[in-house]
């Protein structure tokens, strides 16, 4: 019987439909159960608490800023810029014993001076009148008899100032500038009183008189005696909170020789008061007072046999303060905004008394003094009696006498008209002539107390407009700055006292504009110079996270990384499931 087996053929085919019923998982391609999202989950949710707490830090280290009008800002900026400030001025000529007849006098005089007027302001710059003033003419008609009208002119220039001043206000001048010419037998004389007015007297041709009056109204009630006639920063020693130091020294310079004193008291209350109270409006004046010992002065001196004294030079007046041994910074204002002038006193010692300034035509200076644009100024006083007391051991003490103290105070007074932008002689020489300046009691005139007004509106307007438009760009260009609400009062504060000075000085209301523009100037550098705008909580962005990121950028990054990885990971196995999902379908 034969043996019955399979085929070799037979059982590869059933070992072919085995492997087709049953297909194979490849791990690394496929997977047979869904993936798990748990991980995700964890890893998103923390992600998303870190992104949902940024706000929250970003508000924590959130900088306040208080709004600002910038709009304004930038509208009063250009606007003082682009136009200058001009001041309504009103003048008045008075005309007696002149033959016009009423026609001329009020119209062809009129318009003359004002074309003589703005061809001697050249335009005119801030401070000044501008185009924006008016003249008004007046002619007597014998009213008033011009020959002894100018007899009494030609008296006492007090007497005759207070009978221009009472003529002025019976042609309804108010406060006009006004200029009364008087024709009549003489020699020209001019005038120009403690007011608001001037006269001329003599005998003078029309159309000489009308250049004179234009040049009066011009060159000495408007700049002021000032040949410039323009605002100079050098002459504006008001400090940005509008207050002025006057810082009398005396300084001994060897108290070895002698020792001087003085009663300032008594100078305070007499002479510097109706000062102070005149220049009220322009600043708050402080006044304070110091003698000082072993006071050299820096500069030499030499020996003039010609004058009998020893002599200083106008090229050794730069080193002449001796800022070493010259302790006048002792005002408490010193380390303030406050402006302090110092007016010194000199009293040389023995081996270089007499001691002259010797000026630069070679002739000695009458007040024996000078001064230094915003610092102040300096007189030298030398004794009576130069010579030593040899005999007796202690230095000897003395007190200015009140006549020379008198004396002293009239050369300081001087110099700090000079100071401020003003004359300190009594005479104004120009083209028509020379005018005799009358001084007052105060120390400054009503006109000269109009140009300083005048001046330092002008001045304080214009550094207003500059402090406000620079805070306004530094605050935009640092988006993190801090700006308190004490700030934003201050600006808004400045902007109406501003806007209140400029409608006063349109008016001519010049003590109250003055008032206001100071306030705007000193509420604009307080604003600028706030305590909180310098301080070190305000930086930029860059600063900012350069501070944070080194507490939360390895952890942000971290859990960003895990979520990107955990996200990565569930797009994989989702794919492999839904590979392996797709075979078992088709199989």
């Amino acid at each position: 019987m034969a043996e019955i087996s399979d085929s070799p053929s037979t059982s590869k085919s059933a070992e072919e439909n085995t492997q087709t019923q049953t297909p194979e998982f490849d791990l690394k391609t496929t997977r047979n159960t869904k993936p798990g999202v748990k991980r995700l989950i964890i890893s998103v949710t923390v992600l998303f608490s870190f992104i949902l707490g940024f706000p929250l830090l970003w508000k924590s280290i959130e900088i306040y800023r208080a709004p600002l009008p910038f709009d304004r800002i930038d509208a009063f900026s250009s606007q003082i810029e682009s136009k200058p400030l001009s001041f309504p001025c009103h003048f008045q000529a008075i005309f007696i014993g002149f033959d016009f007849d009423f026609k001329v006098s009020h119209g062809d005089v009129g318009a003359t001076i004002a074309r003589k007027m703005s061809d001697l302001s050249h335009g005119g710059g801030c401070g000044g009148c501008g185009g924006n003033y008016s003249v008004a003419v007046a002619v007597d008609r014998g009213d008033i008899n011009a020959f002894d009208f100018g007899e009494k002119l030609r008296g006492s220039d007090e007497d005759a100032d207070e009978l221009v001043k009472s003529v002025v206000s019976e042609y309804g001048g108010g406060n006009a500038y006004s200029v009364v010419v008087v024709n009549e037998e003489g020699e020209v004389r001019s005038v120009v009183g403690k007011y608001r007015h001037a006269w001329i007297v003599g005998r003078v041709e029309e159309e000489e008189a009308v250049l004179h009056v234009a040049e009066v109204f011009v060159k000495v009630f408007v700049n002021g005696g000032d040949v410039e006639g323009s605002v100079r920063s050098e002459f504006m020693p008001v400090g940005a909170d509008g207050r002025i130091v006057l810082s009398f020294s005396l300084l001994n310079a060897d108290p070895r020789d002698w020792i001087y004193d003085w009663n300032f008291r008594e100078i305070d209350e007499t002479l510097l008061r109706p000062v102070i109270e005149a220049l009220q409006p322009i600043a708050n004046i402080t006044v304070e007072s110091q003698v000082l010992y072993h006071t050299p002065k820096s500069s030499f001196s030499y020996w003039d046999d010609k004058h009998g004294s020893h002599m200083f030079r106008t090229e050794d007046l730069p080193f002449f303060v001796n800022s070493n041994e010259w302790h006048l910074d002792t005002s408490v204002a010193a380390g303030g905004r406050s402006k302090v002038l110092q007016l010194v006193v000199y009293i040389p010692s023995a081996k270089e008394c007499p001691l002259q300034l010797e000026l630069p035509n070679g002739e000695i200076s009458k007040t024996n003094g000078f001064i230094s644009p915003m610092w102040g100024g300096v007189v030298v006083w030398n004794p009576q009696s130069c010579i030593k007391d040899f005999e007796s051991m202690d230095p000897v003490r003395h007190t200015i006498s009140p006549q020379d103290l008198l004396k002293l105070f009239e050369v300081l007074m001087g110099q700090l008209r000079q100071l401020l932008g003003l004359k300190s002689d009594n005479l104004y020489v120009g083209e028509s002539g020379t005018s005799i300046l009358l001084g007052s009691e105060r120390g400054f005139t009503e006109w000269e107390l109009d140009v300083l007004s005048r001046k330092h509106i002008c001045f304080n307007l214009h550094s207003c407009a500059t402090t406000l438009g620079s805070l306004s760009r530094l605050v935009q260009s640092l988006p993190r700055m801090i700006i308190m609400d004490e700030i934003g009062k201050q600006v808004k504060f400045s902007l109406e006292a501003a806007k209140f000075a400029q409608s006063n000085a349109s008016i001519g209301i010049y003590n109250a504009s003055a008032v206001s523009s100071r306030q705007s100037r000193s509420l604009a550098e307080d604003a600028f110079f706030h305590p909180s705008i310098m301080s070190i909580s305000y930086y930029s962005f860059e600063h900012c996270f350069a501070i944070y990121s080194p507490f939360f950028l390895p952890v942000t990054m971290h859990v960003l990384l895990a979520a990107l990885r955990e996200w990565k990971r569930y797009k994989q196995e989702n794919r492999k499931y839904l590979a392996s999902k797709a075979k078992v379908k088709v199989s």
